[in-house]
């Protein structure tokens, strides 16, 4: 195993950063119909978000639209956000792919563009693998990472779940640091928790889900959402720490469960785009095939979500 040092610490309210594309491609290596990264607007981002009082940043998970990215882009991506983050949050890179080697090269592009951890899926494609099999691959990637990991629970994306009994077992390596649940399943949540050690982190990743993850004592979530009302997601993550808990449970019914439900109907990418650029963090809202821009209808839907909920902080 070759981490050094303990793992950052991560907060409760953290960030899977959206990527933000220029309209018309030329930044990087962006193909037609594509846009290149748009590094300006993702520093400005990332400035939006910290200032906020979120306490970490992931870049380059599902809703930064990791997939779509060439090598290059990955590593511009996690580059810019460490640089504009600039030491005052911990930076956590997404890391998902099919092969060892390749989930380590990314890990190892990750660690030198300055990132504090890394997010690993199982790999996408192999719906039917064996949990065996799964454990054996995140196990050899906990072998030889160069940063502390996280494993990412996200059946949707890969067909099956990281059972709760593999992770109570990979809680063991030193080298992998917790884990984030985007199920939707919050037994499954339960479980995991129950399971590992208080000092393994389960976050979780399903924003209707945060402060029901807060109140039964979870690390906090990385949450989509945070991309457009960070301000929610820490006002809930204050007051459940202060005991508050009624309080908490308001703001997630009144202002994140409303908006993700956008979320849910439109796509991750698309629905948190339109709801950043409804708070002014973000110009252009363009994201790559085969992801679809949203319509006027969803559009007008989202941004008076935005506006409703960003009246309680002005």
């Amino acid at each position: 195993m070759t981490t050094t040092g303990p793992p950052a610490p991560f907060g409760a309210t953290n960030c899977p950063l959206i990527t933000p594309f220029d309209d018309a491609g030329t930044d990087t290596d962006g193909g037609e119909g594509e846009g290149g990264i748009d590094t300006e607007a993702l520093a400005g981002l990332v400035d939006a978000l910290v200032e906020r009082g979120l306490d970490g940043l992931v870049p380059c998970g599902t809703t930064g639209e990791f997939a779509s990215l060439s090598p290059e882009e990955y590593r511009l991506v996690v580059e810019t956000t460490v640089d504009a983050a600039d030491g005052r949050v911990p930076v956590m890179a997404g890391a998902a792919a099919t092969r060892i080697e390749e989930t380590l090269a990314r890990l190892e592009t990750a660690a030198d563009a300055g990132a504090d951890a890394g997010l690993v899926t199982l790999p996408y494609f192999h719906g039917a693998n064996a949990p065996a099999g799964d454990e054996r691959f995140l196990r050899a990637v906990a072998a030889d990472t160069p940063l502390p990991i996280y494993c990412y629970n996200i059946p949707a994306c890969v067909d099956r779940e990281i059972p709760p009994e593999t992770l109570e077992r990979l809680a063991a390596e030193a080298s992998i640091s917790g884990m984030k649940d985007s199920s939707g399943d919050f037994e499954y949540f339960l479980r995991v928790d129950h399971r590992t050690p208080e000092e393994f982190a389960c976050f979780q990743g399903y924003d209707s889900f945060f402060v029901p993850g807060l109140a039964t004592g979870s690390a906090g979530g990385i949450n989509a959402l945070t991309n457009a009302i960070p301000e929610s997601f820490v006002a809930a993550a204050d007051a459940a720490g202060a005991g508050e808990i009624e309080r908490a449970r308001e703001i997630q019914t009144a202002e994140i469960t409303p908006l993700f439900e956008h979320c849910i109907t439109h796509g991750f990418a698309p629905a948190a785009k339109v709801a950043a650029a409804a708070r002014g963090f973000l110009g252009e809202t363009t994201v790559r095939p085969p992801l679809v821009d949203l319509d006027a209808d969803a559009r007008a839907g989202i941004e008076e979500t935005v506006a409703s909920i960003a009246t309680n902080y002005e």
